[in-house]
């Protein structure tokens, strides 16, 4: 994580995309409390991943979550 992402809360909250059709898979993106996701931060990958499951918000994920990040 760089200094960017930790000076501004993002790494100590996640944003969950739960899905909506197989238990224990989702998505998930450090964001400050609010939710907002540094996509700028992320990795090519992520940012993928975090693009995808906004779009099909309905269709194969639940609405995201704001969660606690227990790893930091």
């Amino acid at each position: 994580m760089n200094a960017t992402i930790a000076s501004h809360g993002y790494g100590h909250y996640e944003l969950r995309f739960r899905s909506l059709f197989n238990d224990g898979r989702a998505f998930a993106f450090p964001c400050d409390e609010a939710g907002h996701v540094d996509i700028d931060a992320l990795s090519e990958r992520a940012r993928t991943n975090y693009l995808y499951a906004r779009t099909v918000i309905g269709r194969e994920f639940a609405i995201p979550s704001v969660l606690v990040n227990t790893l930091h």
